[in-house]
């Protein structure tokens, strides 16, 4: 093993270990937030327990069970929302490693919060003190209880045929991140196009005989998440950082 050159996970994604609330949100339901990423596919591998993900998109409301081996991802704008049957644990994959981090991701809140930039941005902010488990955690179950009514109205309307609230959540969606775009486009060019530009380097050095970067190859690894981790919008989150 050496600490080599830098260089990203593969494709550039994301990883993370992602222990599911266990608390019941307004509608008896215990488990996460429901909230979409703009331009980020989300992947769950289950290594632990059982539950399930609710998602909603113009295709309907479906329901996906989840058990260890499992394995489902959705693209933009899938609006989905983890439910915890009992100690359920997966590793997650996100694209574009940096975007999510970055605010890739709009919460199901209400029309008046969507609608006020400061408002929305303050109720899906976590305050210093319960960023992590080793505050109270009352901060992230109120932002998840802020946020499931209104994704259990837009499945009521979505099953009765009416798919306006959903076409107006992307819309507020839209605007919410416009601003946040040049930073993004930063990132992604710097991390995840930069890692696929590398494979197409390294084809066409291939194709002239240069096998340098095959002589340079080198070994990395992480070391397992710190036992004090961050609430994210599902659970806990024991992220995998490269120190580099």
């Amino acid at each position: 093993m050496t600490s080599g050159p830098a260089f990203p996970l593969p494709g550039g994604i994301g990883v993370s270990h992602l222990r599911v609330y266990d608390t019941p949100a307004p509608d008896g339901l215990a488990g996460g937030t429901p909230h979409l990423h703009t331009v980020c596919t989300e992947a769950y591998v289950v290594v632990a327990g059982s539950g399930a993900v609710h998602t909603l998109t113009l295709a309907g409301h479906q329901v996906w069970s989840l058990e260890p081996g499992a394995f489902v991802w959705f693209t933009p704008g899938t609006i989905h929302r983890l439910v915890n049957h009992g100690g359920l644990e997966i590793i997650v994959l996100m694209a574009n490693a940096g975007l999510p981090e970055a605010g890739d991701m709009v919460i199901t809140f209400p029309p008046s919060t969507l609608a006020d930039r400061d408002a929305y941005w303050r109720a899906a902010s976590l305050p210093d003190h319960d960023r992590t488990t080793a505050g109270p955690g009352d901060a992230p179950r109120q932002r998840r209880d802020l946020a499931v009514p209104v994704f259990v109205d837009m499945i009521g309307a979505m099953n009765a045929g009416d798919d306006t609230p959903l076409r107006r959540f992307y819309e507020a969606a839209q605007t919410l991140v416009e601003p946040s775009l040049p930073q993004w486009e930063q990132i992604w060019r710097a991390g995840p196009l930069d890692a696929a530009n590398a494979t197409g380097r390294q084809l066409a050095a291939l194709a002239t005989g240069d096998t340098s970067h095959l002589r340079s190859a080198a070994v990395r690894t992480m070391p397992p998440p710190p036992h004090e981790r961050r609430f994210g919008c599902c659970g806990t989150l024991g992220t995998y950082v490269d120190t580099r």
